[in-house]
Formats: C-alpha cells, sequence, structure tokens
C-alpha cells in the first residue's frame, strides 16, 4: 500500500488523543523456537537473521509512519515478538534513537521490551538498560521444570529466577509472565507457585490462562484428546483464586490478566485498553491512528511474513498491506472490548461520542441486576469479576 494511500484516510490536523498518549508498538518477528501454545506471528530462522536489513526496512518505515502522525509527543514504546532480545542492544538503542528523531519524546516515556530468561539474553540486560530501555517483560511461563517443557520453553527454573534477578537489578520496572490452567493443574499446586511468583515481583505480572488457540501445535493435540485442560468451572476457581491472592499482596488485577501495584500498570498497555492512538511498526503489527477528533480510527495492518514484509518496504515505504476506517458503531465496539478489560471500566460519555448511539438503560439495568456490570457514582461502567470472565458476551449484550 503507497504512502499516499495511507495518508488519504488520516485528517491532516489530527493531533491524536492527548489525555491517553501516543503509542509506538515495534514487533520483532523471530524467535528461537515457536511455542507450541503461540499463535503470535514469530518465526523461526535456523539460518540465521538479517538483523540488518530488518533495521534498514524499519528505519524507511519509521519514516512513512511519522508523516501520517505528525505532531504527535510518544508517551510509551513497547518491543514485542517474537523475541526482541534477540536482537543486539545496540540495534534496539538505533531503534529508539529513530523513533526519537522522527517522533518528540516524553521526558518521561515508558520504553518495554519483551525478553526470555534464558542465559544468553540475560548478559544483554544491562546493554538494553544502557540505550534507553527502562521497563523489561519476562516471559517466564512457569516456575516449575515440567510444565516449562510442556510450554516448549527453553529455560529451565533456576535460569528463569537469575533472570528475574538481574533485571530486577537492572531495570527500574519489571512484569513477568505466567501461564495457568495447565492441563491437571490444581488450586493448591497453583497457589504455591503463585505466592513464589509473587516473592520474585517487582511491580506487575500478567496471569493468563492457557487458551488453545487456532493454527498452534496445542489446537492439534486438543483435536486429537492428546490435551486435556480444565473445564470452565475449575478454571473460573483458579481465576477466582489468582485475584484473591494478587490483591491480598498488593498486585490487584487492573486489567483481567493484568496486576500490579499502584502506579504499575503497563502505560502502553493502557493506552490500548482506553482505545488510544498508537504505531504499528514491523511484519504483522496493528496500528490505531486517530482519524478526526478522537471519533474514529484508521487501522492499520501489516504483512505478517518478515521477508515479504521487508520487500514491501523497499518497495512502497511500508510494510502495511490493509488499512480500515473504525468509525461510529464499529468504534464503540471496539472501545467496549477494550476498555471493559479495565477494572476503571469505561466512560460512557465517549463511548456516545465514539459510537453515535447511547447504551440502552434496560440492558444495563438488567446487567446490573445479573451481577455482570456495574455503574460507578462518576456514570463509568464496568465489569464486575463474575462479568469480566464472561467478558465476550457482556460485550455483545451491551453492543446489541
Amino acid at each position: 500500500m503507497s504512502e499516499r494511500d495511507l495518508l488519504s484516510g488520516v485528517a491532516a490536523t489530527d493531533v491524536g488523543t492527548p489525555d491517553i498518549g501516543f503509542g509506538v508498538y515495534v514487533h520483532w518477528p523471530f524467535c528461537a523456537r515457536k511455542c507450541p501454545y503461540c499463535d503470535f506471528n514469530s518465526h523461526v530462522r535456523p539460518k540465521g537473521i538479517d538483523e540488518a536489513g530488518y533495521l534498514a526496512a524499519m528505519e524507511r518505515e519509521i519514516a512513512a509512519h511519522a508523516r501520517l502522525t505528525p505532531d504527535r509527543t510518544v508517551t510509551s514504546v513497547f518491543l514485542g515478538g517474537g523475541t526482541p532480545s534477540l536482537m543486539k542492544p545496540e540495534s534496539v538503542g538505533h531503534l529508539l534513537e529513530l523513533i526519537g528523531h522522527h517522533w518528540q519524546m516524553s521526558a518521561d516515556a515508558e520504553i518495554s521490551l519483551e525478553a526470555n530468561p534464558s542465559s544468553v539474553e540475560a548478559e544483554r540486560f544491562r546493554g538494553y538498560r544502557a540505550v534507553g530501555v527502562n521497563r523489561l517483560s519476562l516471559g517466564v511461563q512457569a516456575l516449575n521444570d515440567a510444565d516449562l517443557k510442556f510450554l516448549g520453553r527453553l529455560h529451565n527454573v533456576d535460569e528463569a529466577l537469575r533472570a528475574l534477578e538481574l533485571a530486577r537489578e537492572t531495570f527500574p520496572r519489571l512484569s513477568f509472565d505466567l501461564i495457568y490452567a495447565r492441563p491437571d493443574q490444581s488450586l493448591d499446586a497453583w497457589e504455591a507457585e503463585l505466592r513464589r511468583a509473587i516473592g520474585f515481583a517487582a511491580d506487575h505480572l500478567s496471569l493468563y490462562q492457557l487458551t488453545i488457540e487456532p493454527d498452534t501445535a496445542f489446537e492439534k493435540l486438543y483435536a486429537a484428546g492428546k490435551l486435556v485442560v480444565p473445564d470452565a468451572d475449575a478454571a473460573a476457581d483458579l481465576y477466582e483464586l489468582t485475584q484473591t491472592i494478587t490483591g491480598a499482596a498488593g498486585l490487584p488485577a487492573y486489567e483481567i490478566s493484568n496486576h500490579a501495584t499502584p502506579g504499575g500498570e503497563s502505560r502502553h498497555n493502557l493506552l490500548y485498553w482506553r482505545y488510544g492512538e498508537y504505531i504499528g511498526l514491523g511484519p504483522g503489527a496493528h496500528g490505531r491512528i486517530v482519524n478526526g477528533d478522537d471519533r474514529g480510527r484508521l487501522a492499520t495492518i501489516a504483512e505478517r511474513n518478515p521477508e515479504a514484509w521487508m520487500r514491501r518496504v523497499a518497495e512502497t515505504g511500508n510494510g502495511v498491506i490493509e488499512t480500515e476506517e473504525i468509525f461510529g458503531e464499529m468504534a464503540g465496539d471496539e472501545m467496549l472490548l477494550m476498555g471493559l478489560r479495565l477494572v476503571e471500566g469505561i466512560d460512557a460519555s465517549r463511548y456516545q461520542r465514539l459510537s453515535g448511539r447511547r447504551f440502552d438503560a434496560a440492558r444495563i439495568s438488567d446487567l446490573v441486576t445479573h451481577g455482570m456490570v456495574e455503574v460507578l457514582p462518576d456514570g463509568r461502567i464496568r465489569t464486575t469479576p463474575a462479568g469480566a470472565f464472561v467478558l465476550d458476551a457482556v460485550v455483545a449484550d451491551l453492543a446489541a
């Protein structure tokens, strides 16, 4: 897609949503191994990665997207993947310099990088910190070796704990991920593992239920009856236990799967959930560019294959292969789907401005009566813990 085509969908006077922020997502699509549960756009390249080619393409794509979004101040950068910690620290530094050259960077911008806790990558932590990364997100996933092997991870528990200790010494902010609702996982086992994890936590934890995603190795095993995950009732019990333990430990949920100390929330992810504006750079990256006065979005989707993405950038200046204007009810639906994941809920008046419609009072009343949502004194609407567990049904009901 040419830059002219992209520019035609964006209002020239746009200044974004400064109250929410402006984010830049950078996708590094390569991994050392594809995990069996993962449906992210990640690729293994046994013959090596063309890091120089990736950086050259990224330089062109950053410049093209910057022309679409002038006069923005970057409040967060997130380097995700894939496994961005396979990049050399100087490559990360180069990307951050490019972003800082093309946009104004907030003095307190949150700059996050996803990493895996293998010993080789952990040695790079100090290098990432030196080039400006101030928040690390570590993919631990489990704290027992049997389940790490089951999940296809390349590290063991000892390596994970060493990486956590080094990360805490190196970065001002740290998050790490765990996956629960694993096969045969009991409440007692998860409680012990979660309490151990909290002992290593800093200001943030991401705790995800194992889900069977399409086109993954786990989906094939599940379809063949070789993989059995906890049923809905057992998963609900694990979820409830998770909320209880993290809340008592000072890491309450602020989003369905994310927990933080007050002020420790991921600002970049909050930008997504608050339906803000962000650029998506790299293979398969998605973006949402504000079109007008926050009432619409230009959605951008990039080519997923890394080598095809690099060729497209060389030919057209960017890797975007699809755009869609999102406005009216569609924008309202996206805001609902994202915002109701948050404990803070959504601003009903903003929903009305975006979607051009009001919530149905009878529908709201019915959801309140059934304990699915609550209306706060300031008029915000949020899901209850029970509603959060069946979020898709609540969103469908409100959007109907």
